[in-house]
């Protein structure tokens, strides 16, 4: 998938988790929902870190570049290090190593450790890198016409106006995990859950997705799981686009009105 479907997915993803939890009779306060639809917007572009033309790679300048070729050649050096005879050969690491459960699982759980022990100025950073990214994945068109500085100016301001909002008493810094000392703790489930969007939405296209890895599928560890080659789509193509785009909105839309009791 294309970067604008990826976060328009993670979006839908994390609404539809607040209507779950909403039905559940657990609502989420509305600042969780919102601040966690964006992250969980920026983070399904996350994955695509091992791509040096990727949206994510342009983000932030010379730094994400230069991150890009080096998740790239990691990636590439542990598919080398672990494939199986059947695995193919392989010129590089997209789709790799970024691309599996295990990936989403240590991320999300890194960045929930960041948050607690590094405080407000942790969470300040996690929400502008991810704000950064929602804002070029769901305002892709806007952003490719702007200047980095603006988009980067305005994930800065985003940040700390929601983050100033959360920490507000009933808001949300404690959601989830409400022992003192356990703030923000909750910050990596979004971005577990878009990294795994982000898997699931490739495992859709013509080239699968490796999700399941270190876990062998017959005689592959790298195997590209995904649905009959007859119902795969090439990224970008017209399914994407004018099907699982519009699909993706209509059913964030519904989380959200179950997710606040609009519905």
């Amino acid at each position: 998938m294309m970067g604008p479907a990826h976060s328009l997915s993670g979006a839908a993803a994390w609404l539809g988790v607040g209507a779950a939890t909403a039905a559940a009779g657990h609502p989420m306060p509305w600042p969780v929902l919102v601040v966690g639809a964006l992250i969980c917007a920026g983070a399904a572009l996350a994955p695509d870190l091992d791509h040096k033309s990727a949206t994510i790679s342009r983000a932030f300048g010379p730094l994400s570049r230069w991150l890009c070729e080096v998740v790239d050649k990691l990636s590439y050096a542990v598919y080398k290090a672990t494939r199986k005879p059947a695995d193919p050969r392989r010129s590089g690491g997209h789709r790799t190593l970024t691309h599996t459960w295990l990936w989403a699982v240590a991320i999300g759980a890194g960045t929930s450790g960041i948050a607690v022990a590094g405080g407000r100025w942790a969470v300040l950073a996690i929400l502008f890198v991810h704000l950064v990214l929602a804002v070029e994945g769901l305002l892709w068109r806007a952003a490719r016409v702007s200047s980095d500085v603006l988009v980067w100016l305005l994930g800065a301001t985003s940040a700390w106006i929601l983050a100033g909002v959360l920490d507000q008493p009933g808001n949300g810094a404690s959601w989830l995990f409400e022992a003192p000392g356990q703030e923000y703790i909750w910050l990596g489930l979004p971005i577990v859950l878009g990294a795994l969007v982000h898997d699931i939405g490739d495992a859709l296209t013509v080239s699968g997705c490796p999700i399941l890895w270190p876990i062998p599928v017959g005689r592959k560890r790298w195997y590209p799981i995904g649905p009959p080659k007859a119902l795969r789509f090439k990224a970008g193509s017209w399914v994407e686009v004018k099907v699982l785009m519009p699909v993706f909105m209509v059913l964030g839309g519904v989380g959200g009105a179950v997710a606040l009791n609009v519905v």
